[in-house]
């Protein structure tokens, strides 16, 4: 039936706009956060009410009533309720149900009957549920409203799972003599509480305070997590969350097992212009009884002055065995660096110091460049009388060695360098006839170095490098009869560098890559303390298919000719000889999510000396990424033998509750996994269980082989966000 108020009831409906607002307490109470009958905002106080019913009167001893569907409106706050009966002269605001008040979607309060004050801060509501974010819900007998900011609940029972109306229990919830809900806080306190697990009782708690769900941070426990370790044994791990302001936090994890006792720690601060987070543990276990055991890892970044941006990311270890004994991480090398920055469109400026710490059985510390100094300031100018872009480089880079043993021709020992380089290039491109794109570059290179502890090169050097390249590029397209766009553009370089000057050790571009990011470029060395040296020929095509399907594909193949043979690279970098190895690298992108990418390098023999392959796939229920690489062998990388390794990872959804997920790592050359790993999860809308194994087969002198096992129990809506993927309870019995 159509809600319906005659001309009278409107005149009267009229008259409740200065009624209204007092009798549902939206216009003199101050704001406070998630209140179960909230106070308005300072916007609701100056929105109109509105009262809707299918009748609206006032009785002759002036009491207000309106029924029939009656709804009442104002900002977000809506009250649904079967009648409504305000007694001015008490103040008293009755209300018959079902009742229902909703404020945005975060709070629902329903009930079946309620007396309140006319501010709505004091009174009982009987047969009441609070429900949190249309999750965790709380029923009770009775609702007490307490000054405005308490809700207390009696008899009363709290989940976050689907309550079916046939009486069946839920999965799990809480019990409690009396549950009060302080608003202002957003806490929950329960008292004479009983977890039931399908209405068993669990665990006892005669007092236990919980965070409102609505709340993003509170001090409390976290889900605690179970594992078993071959090498730490059974243990149990209970973080401990603590709120130190709105901008700061701290969390303590004891990890006790039988064979480890260690206090974790993890420290957050956000600053005004930036944030901090530093985290670390400390052990006493049997692996090494003797000694106290443990990480420090600290992470930040700010915006500081006039755009400038400072990180730094430091680490540091007790022993090289740590971080793989608490599967913490698997790196073999901790880098710790501070970086300055600052990039505009056309500047850049960086500073920054690194410091390396190996954790590699092969490599001794004092020989490894611990401490690296750079400096770099680029430049790009657009000059009006010459046309196109120039560009200056200019940077600086400091190597230090902890050892004093001169360096040999072979051995880098203890050499210490210092390098100073500067770099002027000039671009200017032109579109030809028959459109032919052509780009021509000019450039200088100057460089100084400085040695110490070498006893193969002179302490002081000093390089000049001109260098000019013309490349030209004709892209054509066209549209295939099934409405495909193709893109195939040819392209030529021709360049030429001359290195002149004194001989230096090559310290920063052992290891280089030959793809399609260095292609065109006249030094493919990753530093400037190698450069290419002679004339050289580019050429290659680039390929682009678009389908009007949905699927694309893009193609590179290239090659690099050179007049001279250039020293310096590696075997396996496809770059050493006279001529580079042919290039072959490709994408296709599929329309059900499935991305290919490979890259290879041929020799002139036709043999692969790299090649690597990688696929994702995203599908509704599963999820796979795999990646395989060959390396042949190379003693330059210290690698004296080839290398085939097999790596993926991928998850499938068995059910709307169940998702299985694997991993492994397979070193194919030696015929043996480096690891794997299998989990399995079971969630719905109240439940997280997840269980996990894992295996590390590889051992070095500070890590043995391990297994490890973990178990975790969440339940969702207090600890854990639910999405709409969640698989829910059905109440159906057929």
């Amino acid at each position: 039936m159509p809600k319906t108020v005659d001309f009278k009831m409107w005149r009267r409906a009229v008259l409740l706009s200065t009624v209204i607002p007092f009798s549902f307490g939206l216009g003199s109470q101050p704001m406070r956060a998630q209140s179960p009958l909230p106070p308005p905002s300072v916007a609701q106080q100056e929105a109109p009410a509105m009262l809707v019913a299918d009748r609206v009167f006032v009785s002759p001893d002036r009491t207000l009533v309106a029924e029939g569907n009656v709804e009442a409106f104002q900002g977000d706050i809506r009250l649904q309720a079967e009648r409504i009966v305000y007694e001015r002269d008490s103040g008293q605001l009755r209300l018959e149900g079902p009742i229902r008040i909703d404020q945005g979607g975060d709070l629902t309060i329903l009930a079946n009957a309620a007396q309140l004050d006319s501010g709505l801060r004091n009174g009982i509501l009987r047969g009441a549920r609070m429900v949190f974010d249309q999750q965790v819900q709380l029923a009770a007998l009775q609702m007490t409203r307490v000054e405005g900011r308490y809700s207390q609940l009696y008899k009363t029972s709290v989940t976050s799972c689907d309550v079916c109306e046939d009486g069946r229990p839920p999965l799990w919830q809480i019990r409690a003599e009396r549950i009060t809900h302080d608003e202002a806080e957003r806490q929950l306190y329960l008292e004479g509480a009983q977890l039931r697990v399908r209405d068993v009782p669990v665990f006892y708690f005669p007092a236990l305070r919980l965070p409102d769900p609505t709340l993003d941070r509170a001090t409390g426990f976290l889900i605690p997590s179970l594992s078993s370790s071959s090498n730490l044994g059974f243990g149990l791990k209970l973080p401990y969350f603590v709120t130190l302001g709105a901008h700061r936090d701290l969390t303590i994890t004891p990890y006790l097992s039988e064979e480890t006792r260690t206090l974790a720690l993890r420290y957050r601060q956000a600053f005004r212009n930036g944030r901090i987070e530093i985290e670390g543990a400390f052990s006493r276990d049997d692996i090494q009884p003797d000694d106290g055991r443990g990480y420090l890892f600290a992470r930040g970044n700010f915006d500081i002055f006039r755009g400038f941006k400072l990180r730094f990311d430091l680490k540091t270890v007790s022993d090289d065995g740590y971080l793989g004994d608490y599967d913490i991480s698997d790196t073999d090398r901790l880098r710790s660096d501070v970086t300055l920055t600052r990039a505009r469109r056309d500047q850049l400026i960086q500073g920054a110091v690194y410091s390396y710490k190996t954790l590699r059985d092969t490599e001794d510390q004092n020989l490894i460049p611990s401490t690296i100094l750079t400096g770099t300031f680029e430049q790009r100018l657009f000059p009006a009388r010459i046309g196109g872009e120039l560009r200056l480089r200019l940077n600086a880079s400091q190597f230090v060695r902890e050892s004093s043993l001169d360096a040999t021709a072979t051995e880098a020992n203890g050499r210490d360098m210092t390098r100073v380089s500067a770099d002027l290039s000039w671009l200017r491109s032109w579109i030809l006839p028959f459109g032919i794109e052509s780009t021509w570059t000019l450039g200088l290179g100057l460089d100084s170095f400085a040695l110490a502890d070498d006893g193969a090169f002179d302490n002081e050097a000093s390089r000049v490098t001109p260098r000019s390249a013309l490349t030209f590029r004709r892209p054509m397209v066209r549209q295939t009869a099934s409405g495909a766009t193709q893109v195939l553009e040819p392209l030529v370089q021709i360049g030429w560098t001359h290195v002149s000057g004194d001989n230096v050790p090559n310290e920063a571009s052992n290891i280089s890559e030959f793809d399609q990011g260095n292609l065109l470029a006249l030094s493919r060395f990753p530093e400037t303390d190698a450069r290419e040296d002679g004339a050289t020929l580019v050429y290659g095509v680039n390929f682009t298919h678009l389908d009007p399907s949905g699927w694309r594909a893009t193609g590179t193949v290239a090659q690099v000719l050179r007049n001279d043979v250039q020293p310096g690279f590696t075997s396996s970098s496809g770059l050493d000889g006279q001529n580079s190895n042919l290039l072959v690298a490709g994408q296709i992108g599929f329309r059900n999510n499935l991305i290919l990418t490979a890259r290879s390098l041929f020799d002139e023999e036709w043999s692969v000396s790299k090649a690597e392959f990688r696929g994702d796939l995203e599908r509704d229920r599963w999820s796979l990424a795999g990646s395989y690489l060959w390396l042949q062998a190379d003693s330059a990388e210290e690698r004296d033998d080839e290398s085939s390794e097999l790596w993926f990872d991928g998850s499938y959804a068995l059910t709307e509750a169940w998702r299985a997920s694997a991993n492994a790592r397979y070193d194919i050359s030696e015929g043996r996994a480096t690891r794997a790993g299998l989990g399995l999860t079971w969630r719905n809308e109240c439940v997280t269980l997840d269980l996990s194994v894992s295996r590390r087969y590889t051992s070095t002198t500070s890590v043995e082989p391990s297994t490890d096992f973990g178990f975790t129990l969440a339940l969702n809506g207090f600890s854990v966000k639910s999405d709409t993927t969640t698989s829910r309870r059905s109440c159906s019995r057929t």
